[in-house]
Formats: C-alpha cells, sequence, structure tokens
C-alpha cells in the first residue's frame, strides 16, 4: 500500500501542530520522521492511522482518499507498532499475535490452519516461535510480539511510532532489521538519529509542524540541518552505506 500526504494540518486548542505537511512512501522504501520532541511527528502518523483527523489536506492510500476506504480494509493491508509500553499479557504470545489476522475474517468467522501458519511465520521471524505458549515475557520480547502481531496482519504498509523507545542497542537493532527485511513500505517515527541512517532510505526532518529537509540520509543529515533542527553543534561524518557518525561538539 502506497501512501501520500497532501498539505496535512491538525491543531489542538488553537495551537496548530501539522502546518501543510506534504510526504510519502512507495517502492517498498523505508521512510523515517526525525525532528525534536513536540515538533508533530507522532501526530502525523496518527493522521495516517486516524487516531486523529486533519483539519484540512488529505492522506491517500494507494492513490484513494483515506476517507474512502473502511477501516477493515485499511487493517489488512496498513499495520502499526506503537513505542513500547507496559503491556500486560493475560494471554498467551500466540493469541496477542493472532490478532494479527482479525481485519481478514469475516464475523464470527474461526481462524483456519492458514492463519495460525501466518502467525507461526511471524513468529519465527521474531524468534519467538518458542516463547508462543508463555505470557511472562520482558520489554524486548513483548515488543518482538507486537511486531510479530503486526507482521500477522500481512501488511504491505507499516508505521511505527518509535518502536524501539526505551529498548536495549540489541533490541533496537534487531527489531529494525526484521522490518527492514520486510520489504514493504515503511513510514517510522524514530529517536536515534544515528539509527534511523543506518536503516533508513529517505528522511524527513520536521521541526514546529513543517518539513524543512528531507533526502536521503547523507542528504538530509548535514550540520547545518543539525543545527537548525535541533539546535545543536556537530560535526556529521559518512562513512558510507548509511553509516552516519555525528559527533556533538
Amino acid at each position: 500500500m502506497e501512501l501520500r500526504c497532501e498539505d496535512i494540518e491538525y491543531s489542538i486548542a488553537g495551537n496548530r501542530i501539522l502546518k501543510g505537511i506534504t510526504m510519502g512512501v512507495s517502492n517498498n522504501e523505508f521512510h523515517t520522521i526525525l525532528g525534536p520532541n513536540g515538533c508533530g511527528k507522532t501526530t502525523l502518523l496518527k493522521t495516517v492511522y486516524r487516531i486523529v483527523k486533519p483539519e484540512t489536506g488529505t492522506v491517500y492510500l494507494d492513490g484513494r482518499p483515506q476517507k474512502d476506504i473502511s477501516i477493515r480494509q485499511s487493517a489488512q493491508q496498513m499495520a502499526v507498532v506503537a513505542q513500547f509500553n507496559n503491556l500486560n499479557f493475560d494471554c498467551s504470545v500466540l493469541d496477542v499475535v493472532m490478532l494479527g489476522r482479525t481485519p481478514h475474517l469475516k464475523m464470527m468467522e474461526q481462524e483456519k490452519a492458514q492463519d495460525y501458519e501466518i502467525a507461526y511465520d511471524a513468529l519465527r521471524k521474531v524468534g519467538m516461535y518458542d516463547k508462543k505458549d508463555r505470557s511472562y515475557l520482558s520489554g524486548g520480547e513483548k515488543q518482538r510480539v507486537v511486531l510479530a502481531r503486526a507482521i500477522t496482519q500481512q501488511p504491505t504498509l507499516l508505521l511505527l511510532d518509535e518502536p524501539t523507545n526505551h529498548l536495549d542497542i540489541k533490541y533496537q537493532l534487531e527489531i529494525l532489521r526484521i522490518v527492514k527485511e520486510l520489504n514493504i513500505n515503511v513510514l517510522a517515527v524514530l529517536h536515534d538519529i544515528q539509527l534511523a541512517c543506518r536503516f533508513s532510505d529517505y528522511i524527513y526532518l520536521v521541526r514546529d509542524g513543517r518539513i524543512r529537509h528531507q533526502g536521503t540520509p547523507e542528504q538530509a543529515i548535514t550540520k547545518e540541518n543539525m543545527k537548525e533542527i535541533y539546535d545543536v553543534d556537530c560535526e556529521v561524518l559518512n562513512q558510507g552505506n548509511n553509516h552516519i557518525l555525528i559527533q556533538y561538539t
């Protein structure tokens, strides 16, 4: 599923949070939104998965206005992984992951063997198949289960809202590697700039509700842009293959 946002604007209590955002994801690329806290990153993502409704502008999914597509239809192709929270599993890992099949089932329809195989495959991808019957998990394991649930939806568009926030670097790398290997359209909000550079094909730099700069990691992450967006002084060293080292001064 291709995503296109055109001139998205949104306000809270008269305060404009998004100010004419235009961006999109296609061709199975990994795009990332970066910017300081409160710049509108998560709000933009929420307009795509319908938590908030833009005041003006249009979100297009596969060229169709979002409003013309039912939530069930969009959920068959679009999945969301939000940042980690203290999710309490009152059921097994497999039960949680099987929820990803819900958009593909008719009312009162029971899961079939094929649905379970899709869930098993997702659990194998995230390295959680051997723990499918457990309910007590560590933080990193819980986030991998949430990712497995999203993969079980079989999305062609995956939205990530700081999915690695508060996780150890090992789990951050694991989760983003898994997502990259899915080879689908991905739009992510990330906090770690260097991690974003490593996995992203394209980066949007947002400040005060506007996209100020965009491009490949090498194009977007420069010392001048870092100063403008984050108000920090630094040196940016391009080590090749999207490995960018930022040295703060």
